[in-house]
């Protein structure tokens, strides 16, 4: 894993994270992370192929998962399943800290039939977009144990397998609790369109884009389109355009030494004045100030 890129989040062309492994060959990332007000790495909509398992070490947050806001408290664990749409928020002003796993579950099919019978029953059902434990659940603090257990085996392929599947046969129970574990697949239209748009966003956010452009994007209406933003990632079309493109120009800041003018101008601003001015909306200082502070 390249030290440079813990902790962040880089998407590919189609919207879906690129995950950062920890080794190469090796699809798992492990990472004691934080989240505080403002940091360029909160409210970023993503999805990926791989189960993302968080547990809050100190204080409370948010993850949102498919447009639903889920609070979490310390000991808390959250499981979102392969594809669905997430991101992590503060809750109102506070820090808060965690260990995340992320793993892709290939790494548990070490047979056709243990993948038919135990994997995609849950990976590819459309009623699982996450499993939460907290406090009333008797499985909470079996599955805190093993997430808070595995940076100290990071690099141990053979001990992240073993312990994935300890996490997945408590998956598996759970989902049988919940009467949903089923091979049956259902497809989610406005899901579908919502990703199309969002990773037309995320390849062309250097255009001059318009609602009509996105909406046109996903074959959708520009009513849908904005309904479709606010479900799932909480903010306008055009506000998530305004959101990626300066998440971009935190990274080119962390990346190199451009001018203010050559960022805007790479980033799909108009200029350096609104770029700071947008900047500074979603993360409180300004291009300078947070250089700054590198």
């Amino acid at each position: 894993m390249k030290r440079e890129k813990m902790g962040l989040i880089d998407k590919q062309n189609d919207g879906s994270e690129l995950i950062n492994y920890d080794d190469p060959g090796f699809p798992t990332y492990i990472y004691n992370g934080w989240i505080a007000p403002k940091v360029t790495w909160a409210n970023v909509p993503h999805y990926h192929e791989d189960i993302e398992i968080l547990t809050v070490t100190e204080g409370r947050m948010y993850y949102n998962v498919n447009g639903k806001d889920l609070l979490l408290l310390k000991g808390d664990t959250i499981v979102v399943n392969s594809n669905f749409i997430h991101y992590s928020k503060c809750y109102e002003d506070e820090v808060a800290k965690y260990v995340i796993f992320i793993a892709n579950p290939s790494i548990l099919s070490n047979s056709p039939i243990v993948e038919t019978n135990a994997i995609r029953p849950i990976t590819d059902n459309p009623e699982i977009d996450y499993f939460r434990f907290r406090y009333i659940n008797e499985n909470t603090e079996a599955i805190r144990d093993l997430v808070l257990g595995l940076p100290e085996i990071r690099h141990d392929a053979f001990a992240i397998t073993k312990q994935f599947y300890q996490i997945w046969d408590i998956l598996r129970k759970q989902a049988d609790a919940y009467g949903i574990n089923t091979k049956e697949q259902v497809s989610d239209s406005r899901m579908q369109s919502f990703k199309t748009m969002m990773s037309f966003v995320s390849a062309n956010y250097q255009s001059k884009l318009t609602l009509d452009d996105i909406a046109l994007s996903g074959n959708v209406s520009k009513s849908l389109c904005n309904k479709l933003f606010h479900l799932y990632v909480g903010e306008s079309p055009i506000s998530y355009l305004l959101h990626i493109r300066s998440r971009k120009v935190s990274e080119l800041l962390r990346s190199g030494n451009l001018s203010m003018t050559d960022i805007a101008e790479k980033t799909g601003f108009s200029g350096v004045s609104y770029m700071s001015e947008t900047f500074r909306k979603f993360y409180g200082k300004s291009p300078r100030e947070y250089k700054k502070e590198l």
